[in-house]
């Protein structure tokens, strides 16, 4: 069973297996139709297609972020119509560094389905090591998916001020407030730490050796290990990326502000901060 990451020549050697279900996950928020296009005309052999607007976000439930985690039934009829039961092995790849891969890797867990992995180096990895690519539109036949959620995993709106440990994972100059693109204030929620997601990630755009994320997780933890640490980003994605590498590296499954920066920078009645901390 894979449940953190999967080199390219591992899921290579598995493809053909039926009870693999591999997941492209492509998408730009500066154009949302491109991940779709890009997947139609090439693709990892027996990949089905989850779009981070129509399939991995939902309405708001838990939270009104850009981009609202799903209910439980809608995420359950999700994964029954990629083909994802209890004895799938799921491997979703994008081509963002893990970005949009991990918000479905964390999705999967938190509805109970462990066997799921994101492909380190992502398509990138997989054309540089010159495998076979397929055109054109996938479907698995539909299963049953039968995970319950983990209600501890989400962080709500109302429960961010009682968490012990809040950790920001956008770029630097957003959490200082020097800059803020998408959403309506610059700035970080006080008390927050700042990891960067992109700091897992080589310059080969795969992540970091074991013992280097490891050691630079422990320090921002400060002692705080599994869900006693909340992480968020803007709107409830790259935060998956630190929960990515928290797991792997074997320091326990964190906490997600599924709302993240996008709902709480929406509310004029919650404090705004700048700077470092």
């Amino acid at each position: 069973m894979y449940k953190t990451l999967i080199d390219v020549e591992t899921l290579a050697k598995n493809l053909e297996k039926p009870d693999w279900i591999i997941v492209d996950c492509r998408f730009s928020l500066a154009d949302t139709a491109v991940g779709y296009q890009n997947y139609q005309q090439g693709h990892i052999p027996g990949a089905v297609y989850a779009h981070l607007d129509n399939d991995l976000s939902g309405p708001p439930v838990t939270d009104h972020g850009r981009h609202p985690l799903p209910a439980p039934q809608r995420l359950a009829q999700l994964f029954s119509r990629l083909g994802i039961d209890e004895m799938s092995q799921v491997v979703a790849y994008d081509d963002a560094g893990g970005m949009i891969a991990a918000r479905l890797w964390w999705m999967l867990r938190y509805m109970g389905h462990d066997a799921v992995a994101v492909l380190d180096g992502g398509w990138q990895a997989w054309q540089a090591a010159d495998l076979s690519t397929r055109s054109g539109i996938e479907k698995n036949e539909a299963a049953q998916f039968s995970g319950r959620p983990k209600p501890k995993w989400v962080v709500t709106l109302n429960e961010v001020g009682s968490q012990p440990l809040l950790i920001d994972s956008r770029a630097s100059e957003r959490y200082r407030g020097e800059i803020e693109p998408l959403d309506p204030q610059p700035g970080h929620i006080p008390g927050a730490q700042n990891l960067p997601y992109a700091r897992q990630l080589a310059a080969n755009g795969r992540f970091r050796p074991a013992a280097e994320m490891k050691a630079e997780l422990t320090a921002v933890l400060g002692g705080k290990f599994g869900e006693a640490a909340t992480f968020y980003c803007g709107s409830g994605v790259s935060a998956c990326v630190n929960l990515l590498a928290m797991a792997h590296v074997g320091l326990g499954n964190g906490r997600l502000y599924v709302g993240s920066w996008s709902e709480w920078s929406s509310d004029p009645e919650r404090p705004i901060a700048v700077g470092e901390e």
